[in-house]
């Protein structure tokens, strides 16, 4: 991701802050938090929060979060100002701040009876009471705005639950949002240095091998969760990191063994800090960007151990082989790491494949061309294409005056915006595999690079230039085009599916003859082409929604015998349509159509959320809502899966899990699309 200023990226935020909150008729400091909370979230620093705002004479709170790796409970006030200057926050407000948040939680019995059933407040607080019933500690952030002066107040104890408190100030929103990473790099710190045995650099890394005491990992995951295990394919892709039964027999029967039966951590680190100790020998102090990217089932499984079965970690040690790597070698590097460290086939994430040559000339040429004008101004634009996340929002950042940021929306559209996971959509929408484009964006995405990968090792991958963008575009209009006809059609929650299968019986039917440079140079379909369409999908529609065997659409639309399906309805291509065909076929082969690559492991649950249109979880939302049938803080989780998947962003596992089961509650008593 581009670098912008501490100043730009303040603006930004404040802009993007009342902008939301006017559009969706909330105060600032609420949107503020919603806004935050769901980077947090996406980092992996809390999880499963709810939003309500409650002030009284002491106190205030914004929400709470449940983590329950870390069987916490969070608690959240915000100090946001309206005005875009680095304005600082002094140790006394902040610390006055975190106080607001704990006054509240000695009085949550007391607010919850005083304030009607109806209020977001009451739930919170019956949240909050049942939070407190499994919590073992208690998390109080403050999110502001401002740039804090001072460090948040040391560790504590609240009725008994250890309590702790983090800052997350400007600049802090700020080294996240620039790093290039979804969230803050972690730094470990070791008061007693951990001995080591440092390998000779070799070329661009250096291997550092090492024992670590069982309680320092134990503490490492109490401190850090999951984001320890944010590069990790294999946590990445399961519900939770589940505790092996035979590391489990160890740590408890055994623990001396453990040694030499665990085959230990493979760690990466941007750097080490080292010290010596009396006697001359090396020890690491600190590292930092620490992330595990093999072994994170023994880490968790040596946390829960402890903490559940009160297992004695003081005979227990893992090996530890940590690689130093600059942050630019993480995103190539962590991906053969982890593929080498395991016998499974490896999964390369979406974000790990943002420095793959193919989308590098992607973004490199259609940062190079003019959108032809359509609407009789003159006016040429530019198709923006989001190799990294954010990169959108950074280069708007960079337009500093009002003016600036007007002109730089006018020539760079939203709706003309599109990101990795989109165009593997379109390309295997055209190549005719929409049993995969169904099967949501992770999945696909790494099915495409896939069978890239396969084809460049070929030699045989589609050349990036200036017509091949051209046509990428076109598909772009083509998918989005179908998008908004199928929505028009009455598709409702099955217009993702829909879309997709419309789009490749398209390609199909006119054997890849439509003439994608025309589609580019007028910016929209023909009218012959979209009446086809139009026509089109009522044929395409039944197949979907009604699925063969029982299945629900949503896994019906990812079976191979759904396409089959569909190729066998009878449709007669238009004449109008025929006649402006291209004599021969336009194709940008990734790799072969007719053989699936590998099965790729996401969970299952991850898969099965993906697949379903954020249309659903909406309505379902909504339906919970005015019914009542579920918790606040459930129907709030609904909304930002809905979200996430509209912005084409990645849900973790343990979130599919949870939404798929109030999903299913929501049938049983009643709901229906």
């Amino acid at each position: 991701m581009a670098e912008i200023s501490l100043e730009e990226f303040a603006r930004s935020l404040v802009a993007n802050v009342l902008a939301s909150a006017e559009a969706e008729g909330t105060t600032t400091p609420e949107m503020f938090a919603q806004l935050m909370l769901e980077d947090l979230e996406v980092a992996g620093e809390i999880e499963n929060y709810f939003l309500a705002y409650h002030k009284a004479h002491g106190l205030e709170i914004h929400g709470f979060g449940v983590n329950s790796a870390l069987s916490s409970i969070d608690l959240f006030v915000v100090e946001f100002r309206q005005s875009p200057l680095l304005e600082k926050l002094h140790k006394a407000p902040a610390e006055a701040a975190f106080k607001r948040p704990l006054q509240f939680l000695r009085k949550v019995a007391e607010i919850k009876n005083a304030v009607d059933e109806g209020v977001d407040i009451h739930d919170l607080c019956v949240g909050v009471e049942k939070a407190l019933l499994d919590a073992s500690r208690v998390r109080v952030f403050l999110l502001t705005n401002c740039l804090s002066t001072a460090p948040p107040p040391p560790p504590d104890v609240f009725n008994g639950l250890e309590t702790t408190f983090e800052i997350w100030d400007l600049a802090r929103f700020h080294r996240m949002a620039s790093s290039g990473a979804q969230s803050e790099p972690i730094v470990a710190e070791f008061e007693q240095p951990l001995p080591c045995l440092a390998v000779p650099r070799t070329g661009d890394y250096s291997v550092i091998l090492g024992v670590l005491p069982g309680q320092v990992i134990a503490d490492l995951y109490r401190d850090h969760g999951t984001r320890l295990l944010e590069l990790n394919v294999r946590s990445f892709l399961q519900t939770r990191v589940k505790v092996n039964s035979g590391i489990r027999k160890t740590l408890l029967e055994t623990p001396e063994w453990f040694l030499a039966y665990n085959n230990g951590i493979t760690a990466t680190a941007s750097e080490v800090d080292f010290v010596r100790n009396d006697n001359g020998q090396q020890g690491i102090r600190r590292i930092h960007g620490l992330q595990i990217v093999n072994g994170g089932q023994t880490t968790a499984s040596i946390y829960y151990a402890h903490t559940r079965d009160k297992a004695d970690l003081s005979q227990v040690h893992i090996q530890m082989k940590l690689t130093l790597l600059k942050e630019s070698q993480i995103a190539e590097v962590v991906p053969e790491i982890s593929k080498y460290s395991n016998s499974q086939n490896a999964v390369t994430l979406v974000d790990f494949s943002s420095n793959n040559p193919f989308h590098v000339n992607v973004e490199r040429i259609t940062r190079t061309l003019w959108a032809p004008a359509v609407d009789g101004s003159g006016v040429e634009t530019r198709w923006f294409y989001e190799r990294a996340r954010g990169q959108y929002a950074d280069a708007e950042a960079k337009a500093r005056t009002p003016a600036a940021k007007k002109k730089f929306k006018a020539l760079h559209p939203t709706k003309q915006k599109f990101t990795k996971a989109d165009l593997a959509k379109y390309m295997h929408c055209w190549d005719m595999l929409p049993h995969w484009a169904s099967r949501g964006s992770q999945k696909n995405f790494a099915e495409f690079m896939i069978r890239l990968e396969e084809a460049t090792a070929k030699e045989n991958a589609p050349q990036v230039d200036v017509p091949f963008c051209h046509r990428l575009i076109a598909k772009a209009i083509l998918f989005k085009s179908i998008d908004q006809m199928a929505r028009r059609n009455g598709a409702g929650s099955f217009k993702a599916p829909v879309t997709i299968y419309t789009m490749s019986y398209l390609a199909k039917a006119t054997n890849q003859r439509l003439d994608l440079e025309r589609i580019w140079r007028d910016q929209r379909l023909s009218p012959a082409t979209a009446a086809a369409i139009d026509s089109l999908i009522d044929y395409v529609m039944p197949v979907i929604v009604n699925p063969k065997s029982g299945n629900h659409a949503g896994e019906w639309a990812k079976k191979e015998a759904c396409w089959s399906a569909v190729c066998d309805i009878r449709w007669k291509l238009p004449a109008e349509l025929e006649s402006e065909l291209l004599p021969s076929p336009i194709t940008d082969p990734v790799g072969s159509t007719s053989e699936p690559g590998p099965e790729i492991t996401l969970h299952p649950d991850v898969t099965e959320v993906s697949s379903i249109p954020p249309e659903e979880w909406f309505a379902i939302q909504r339906w919970a809502k005015e019914t009542q049938t579920l918790e606040p803080d459930q129907r709030q989780r609904l909304a930002q899966v809905g979200r996430r998947l509209q912005a084409s962003e990645p849900i973790r596992a343990a979130v599919a899990t949870d939404v798929l089961k109030l999903r299913q509650k929501a049938y049983a008593v009643g709901f229906r699309i």
